[in-house]
């Protein structure tokens, strides 16, 4: 049996009725079936008809919901009929939906207990200027980031900022790299065994640096850009759970193969460092952060971190913990790691991937000398974590995930991976 405590704060011993958003993600999926291996009930809200929790054996049932980003009223209005009707006793976001489940966390609180921040902090850490004024207000490290409000600020910006160095333009609300426009790539970056070196370009290298700014339509006072110094050096991302400001549960990972050359990482391995650990922890704690919290760093080969975005939600560390037995008590009874001063961390060298678009990363690998071996001995004895034996049915839905993005990309002229989140991403609004 699993401790765990009610909602009025008594202790019990018992598995508890779980509900998860964002049924289409993988890190849904793998936590997903984390909480069935330790005895919860598992339920899944979703807005797309496709996902990969649809047809998962750790799933008791999936629920079609209402778009949170386009029916945001009607989507908490079935959510709170969910956590009654099926008696949840904790709801835990896991993708984007989080903004939209904290502007319902009060009523969605007097049901279960809610894994999530307020909106006023979970905004913040989402828009990627205010959140490095957070951090920089602490005394943390992070780069020259400008906020740019119109196209005139971003013209005037320009012409003062390109005799200062290099600069990377991107909006604050953004996902995936999306839109992200880079300086172009410098000769430097290119020799010298720069496959081995996870550079900051290799996370975002999608788009050359243009003269004209966005149009106005996508650049505004409600939807601005940001101007952030660049900085080359290793990439570096995290993965924390988080509680009353003390950190219970953390990975720092390498995901050098991504979708792409900038896109969302598709290999995962946990590295031991103590400079990134103690960044986070301070942060969490200075800000009293409770939920599940993700950073990108940079580290440069001096040594220096940098700090140069936060996503306040799940992230592809959680496939690290993999089967996850402590990470499950990290998040439904929290008290406890606190009260033992006690951290969930992943085993060193724990990887993770996911095979299909680890397959495409190979073939990027094919146009650079010496990379295909590095890649080959990623892959070698990494754990796909859609693919389980005894679950292989959410292993054939992804291709059904990947159709029905593939037709409302088309339909909506967007790109793959923006198709992917249309329905529940977070812009700012409704603040």
């Amino acid at each position: 049996m699993i401790t765990r405590f009610t909602k009025n704060g008594q202790q019990a011993s018992a598995s508890l009725n779980v509900l998860l958003t964002g049924g289409r993600a993988p890190v849904t999926l793998d936590l997903a079936r984390m909480l069935h291996r330790a005895g919860h009930r598992v339920y899944v809200a979703e807005s797309a008809g496709r996902h990969l929790c649809r047809l998962s054996s750790a799933v008791e049932r999936c629920f079609i919901v209402p778009s949170p980003r386009h029916e945001s009223e009607n989507y908490l209005f079935e959510m709170e009929r969910l956590v009654q009707v099926w008696q949840i006793d904790l709801l835990i976001p896991m993708c984007e939906e989080i903004f939209y489940i904290a502007q319902g966390a009060e009523r969605l609180g007097d049901h279960c207990r809610v894994l999530v921040s307020s909106l006023e902090q979970l905004h913040k850490l989402h828009h990627k200027y205010d959140f490095v004024q957070v951090a920089a207000s602490l005394g943390l490290s992070v780069p020259d980031t400008r906020l740019i409000n119109s196209r005139q600020e971003w013209m005037e910006a320009q012409a003062v900022l390109e005799m200062e160095g290099e600069w990377v333009w991107k909006p604050v609300y953004s996902r995936f790299a999306a839109r992200v426009r880079m300086p172009i790539c410098s000769t430097a970056d290119l020799d010298g065994g720069a496959s081995d070196k996870k550079i900051y370009r290799g996370k975002m290298k999608q788009h050359r640096l243009q003269n004209d700014p966005p149009d106005d339509a996508e650049i505004s006072a409600a939807s601005p850009w940001v101007a952030q110094v660049y900085v080359a050096g290793q990439m570096l991302c995290t993965y924390s759970v988080a509680y009353e400001g003390n950190i219970v549960a953390h990975t720092t990972y390498d995901s050098r193969y991504r979708t792409g050359s900038v896109g969302a990482s598709v290999y995962f391995e946990h590295v031991e460092h103590e400079g990134v650990y103690e960044w986070v922890r301070q942060f969490v704690q200075a800000t009293g952060f409770s939920g599940q919290i993700g950073f990108d760093f940079i580290e440069t080969e001096a040594g220096h971190l940098y700090a140069i975005e936060c996503n306040p939600r799940a992230t592809s560390g959680i496939h690290l913990f993999h089967p996850g037995d402590e990470l499950v008590q990290a998040l439904t009874a929290p008290d406890e790691p606190v009260k033992e001063g006690k951290v969930v961390i992943p085993k060193l060298g724990s990887k993770a991937m996911l095979m299909l678009p680890m397959l495409g990363s190979g073939l990027q690998q094919l146009l650079q000398p010496g990379s295909l071996r590095a890649w080959m001995t990623a892959w070698r004895g990494t754990r796909d974590v859609v693919y389980l034996r005894h679950d292989a049915k959410p292993w054939f839905e992804q291709f059904a995930v990947v159709l029905s993005a593939w037709r409302l990309a088309r339909k909506h002229k967007l790109s793959l991976t923006e198709a992917l989140t249309h329905d529940i991403e977070w812009n700012g609004e409704q603040r």
